[in-house]
């Protein structure tokens, strides 16, 4: 799979893609990234990308011209032509404070694709023409507003690769954590415990422990350490509850529970209470 990135600051990448999964992802060819500098497609000695908004207001917005550019450079025609295209083309992501929510969900959907072009907003946005003319998406990573673009498409890319095949060391990593398949269908194991066929089901993660088992006063579940596999998952899918209660209710709302579920939750509530 294959990222392209548009980007006015193209130098904030260099340190993202030398360490960890990222790196070792690009060392193996499981994915590759092009960075693009905006102020290349510009055509004045001061390499201006932005100008003033019509009709007044605050701050500077990127210009059409540049990014219709970058993204002609890259083969990317407008979306009326592509349409039409026999081979399945690029999909062009504005990355933006007015995009929809990127989700796991989402982050799956992406990963089915061979190339994702992300277009790093700067200033008070990207003149609409753009996104009219050329993006199939617009995201973005939170309610909250971030100095630009090149953030959100770090966190894009780190949760789109983890989902190609061979990135992660052990495939069942990626299959296991927060927010996954909101509408998986719920099965039971032998002994009756649900477990997703898609990972957590949308709920949050349960908690982690490691050596040592007595830590700064604390000690880790003991459930953990008995061997006993049963209550292992039993203990795990009551956490899940529980913290996804906690921290995000939200979710319960569309998360696959099965009838124990049900039961478990309300017991938490009451206790809680």
């Amino acid at each position: 799979m294959r990222f392209e990135i548009v980007t006015i600051f193209p130098g904030f990448f260099s340190s993202i893609f030398e360490n960890g999964i990222l790196r070792r992802a690009l060392a193996e060819g499981l994915i590759e990234v092009g960075i693009h500098d905006l102020r290349n497609f510009t055509h004045d000695r001061h390499r201006t990308v932005d100008d003033r908004p019509f009709g007044g207001g605050e701050g500077m917005v990127l210009k059409p011209q540049p990014l219709a550019e970058a993204l002609a450079s890259l083969g990317i025609e407008p979306k009326a032509q592509r349409a039409q295209a026999q081979s399945a083309p690029p999909q062009v992501v504005l990355l933006s404070a007015q995009g929809r929510p990127f989700t796991q969900a989402l982050a799956r959907e992406l990963a089915g694709l061979d190339c994702v072009v992300l277009l790093c907003g700067r200033y008070e946005g990207v003149d609409e023409r753009i996104n009219q003319l050329y993006c199939d998406m617009e995201l973005s990573i939170g309610d909250y507003v971030l100095s630009g673009g090149e953030l959100a498409a770090a966190v894009v890319i780190d949760a789109v690769m983890r989902l190609i095949p061979g990135v992660l060391g052990n495939e069942a990593s990626g299959e296991f954590e927060s927010f996954g398949v909101a509408d998986a269908e719920i099965t039971t194991d032998s002994d009756g415990v649900p477990r997703s066929q898609h990972g957590s089901g949308g709920l949050l993660d349960y908690p982690h422990y490691t050596r040592p088992a007595d830590f700064a006063g604390l000690r880790a579940p003991e459930v953990l350490m008995n061997g006993d596999h049963l209550q292992i998952r039993r203990w795990r899918r009551e956490q899940q509850l529980r913290k996804t209660l906690a921290n995000r209710p939200d979710l319960l709302e569309r998360a696959a529970l099965s009838d124990e579920d049900r039961n478990l939750l309300e017991s938490i509530r009451q206790a809680d209470n």
